[in-house]
């Protein structure tokens, strides 16, 4: 492996380059109208253009990302996540067309981001599932029949679509004269974000906690378990906050939560890196939720704890090389680690999104503090994808240490220009259920309804002013009086100055 297309944009290009340096690859970023001038753009050795803004024309685009590849001489692609990350028609392009691609087999991705497909695979691995719907339910079942399921199943119970993620595509019915609407909302968002209207059932579980192994496997039969993510924080089926190690799980659930997804992902000879996610009820009984077949967005707390790279160890792992990593030391924590979701959205306004130029940013550091980043200043946020800004990392010995650091980093972070959700999490470091570590996969939603519209206090006339004097030093230290990054071309800012053109 030579030379690498990252097949992304965000701060996940930007995490994947730096690693990709790092081991002496050359870079190849791509890039849609407005991204042109993006920092994954100005990072990459070489930039090629999507043409176009919605994802359906640019980053989604398989035939426009294996040509650049090709007429870029790349000879490996890293999809990182979203967009086309577990998209198996997309794997197959790949290595179709002679390249290697930095994930798990176009058959791994097709069985297990299946996610009644992946249910049938944790059960024949002896692993416990949420009772639910072991078939797709089609997008043209009758109400009646999926009313039957319901009933047999038992209420609560969650719609969810088989090729889902991210919350997409999923509706908690309550009771079955709800479950008509629900099937309609779900089976319709379904089909718009993944291109299926399929869904199946699950029993909605009381008040669960969301964890996950995270996990490497070699092309040599060996998989290693990592130490487990506590992902219980998160708002509208959307993870917010992720620590590593869980505050819940004890060394003897850790380990049989490991073995559990170990024999998950050896069932079906996995390789590269992907996360078995499961629920975690209050009597410490586990069920498989579903698999990841990729990075995940929280990866980096997994590094904070076990100081390896996973990245690096996907190029490893792409190119041939054995997992050499010792299991006990993967499931043993070194401190404790947490992450937070840096959004471009206004918490004041229901997380609205926040798009626009970012007119003033300073980013936290110090001892124990990272910050994975995809803007710097008088970048702009995109209205066309994901509003993640940055995922901001604390490490300490201990939780309670962890906490202190990222509530110290979080009031260093300053962001001018758009809103972000730097206030949330102000008052959410606060909050005594989170110190206390009392959370499940519905205390967020329970705490914001509880504030009832209270704001976060998300700008002060004071953070408006430091953006406004910064964009006109900006601008008066350009020389140029429209703002300099409408001007420049992209060849400026990328490190080699070669601009790359698909003809």
């Amino acid at each position: 492996m030579r030379k690498l297309l990252v097949a992304n944009r965000g701060e996940i290009a930007v995490r994947i380059m730096r690693a990709a340096r790092e081991a002496g690859l050359t870079t190849v970023a791509v890039y849609s109208d407005c991204d042109r001038q993006a920092r994954h753009v100005r990072m990459a050795d070489e930039a090629w253009p999507l043409d176009g803004n919605r994802p359906a024309d640019t980053y989604l685009r398989i035939d426009k990302l294996v040509a650049i590849a090709r007429a870029s001489r790349a000879d490996a692609v890293h999809p990182g996540y979203g967009f086309l990350a577990e998209n198996a028609a997309f794997a197959s392009a790949c290595h179709g067309a002679g390249l290697i691609f930095v994930g798990p087999t176009p058959d791994a991705i097709r069985l297990m981001g299946s996610k009644t497909a992946a249910r049938q695979a944790a059960i024949a691995a002896g692993v416990s599932v949420v009772p639910g719907t072991d078939r797709p339910v089609p997008g043209d079942a009758p109400d009646t029949d999926v009313l039957r399921s319901a009933d047999e199943i038992g209420y609560p119970v969650m719609l969810k679509a088989v090729a889902g993620g991210g919350g997409k595509g999923m509706r908690l019915v309550r009771d079955a004269a709800s479950l008509a609407g629900a099937l309609r909302a779900a089976r319709s968002e379904a089909q718009s974000a993944f291109g299926s209207a399929e869904v199946y059932l699950e029993r909605r579980l009381d008040a669960p906690r969301h964890i996950e192994i995270q996990l490497l496997g070699d092309r040599h039969g060996t998989v290693i378990p990592f130490v487990e993510r506590e992902c219980s924080v998160q708002r509208r089926h959307q993870k917010v906050v992720e620590e590593s190690p869980s505050p819940a799980v004890s060394p003897e659930l850790r380990r049989a939560l490991a073995s559990a997804a170990q024999r998950v992902a050896q069932s079906v000879g996995y390789t590269n890196a992907g996360t078995i996610e499961f629920l975690l009820d209050a009597d410490g009984r586990f069920y498989f939720l579903e698999m990841n077949t990729r990075l995940q967005v929280e990866h980096p707390i997994t590094e904070a704890v076990t100081g390896l790279d996973l990245v690096q160890w996907q190029f490893r792992i792409a190119a041939g090389d054995r997992v050499t990593i010792d299991p006990a030391f993967a499931l043993t924590p070194r401190g404790h680690a947490i992450e937070a979701r840096v959004y471009a959205e206004d918490p004041d306004e229901g997380f609205m999104p926040s798009p626009g130029r970012i007119l003033h940013l300073r980013a936290p550091s110090g001892p124990g503090v990272r910050d994975d980043g995809g803007y710097d200043a008088f970048d702009e946020v995109p209205i066309f994808y994901d509003s993640l800004v940055s995922k901001l990392i604390a490490w300490g010995e201990t939780r309670d240490a962890a906490i202190a650091r990222l509530r110290r980093a979080i009031a260093e972070y300053e962001v001018g220009g758009i809103r972000t959700t730097l206030p949330f999490f102000r008052w959410l470091l606060a909050e005594p259920a989170f110190l206390e570590a009392r959370v499940d996969t519905t205390f967020l939603d329970r705490a914001l309804v509880a504030r009832n519209g209270t704001p976060f206090a998300a700008a002060t006339a004071e953070s408006e002013d430091v953006a406004a004097i910064a964009a006109a030093l900006h601008t008066l230290g350009s020389g140029r009086a429209a703002h300099p990054l409408t001007q420049a071309s992209p060849s400026a800012w990328t490190r080699s100055a070669r601009l790359g053109a698909l003809r």
